[in-house]
């Protein structure tokens, strides 16, 4: 199903300009267990409803954004680009 994002540097565009980088999870940064790291590797939620998410602009500015989508009807509710604070502390 396709759909559209709005990239902050290039405007609307449509997703196959993108890749889909994943769900956006908190890194276990001062672990050493391997099942914190086994779980943000292989184990996602897979959330029904709103969820932020990593896509690269491959085929634009080449910048990696943060967009907040809904899962159920591919709506994306909000974009960023990958910097921005208040995105970035989100879990």
């Amino acid at each position: 199903m396709a759909f559209l994002i709005d990239c902050p540097n290039c405007g609307v565009r449509d997703v196959y300009e993108f890749r889909f980088g994943g769900e956006m999870v908190a890194r276990p940064e001062n672990s050493t267990d391997r099942n914190d790291w086994s779980d943000y590797y292989y184990f996602k939620k897979n959330v029904v409803g709103e969820q932020s998410e990593w896509w690269y602009h491959a085929m634009g500015c080449r910048n990696w954004l943060i967009a907040k989508r809904n899962t159920v009807n591919n709506a994306v509710i909000s974009t960023s680009v990958y910097g921005d604070s208040e995105i970035l502390h989100e879990k």
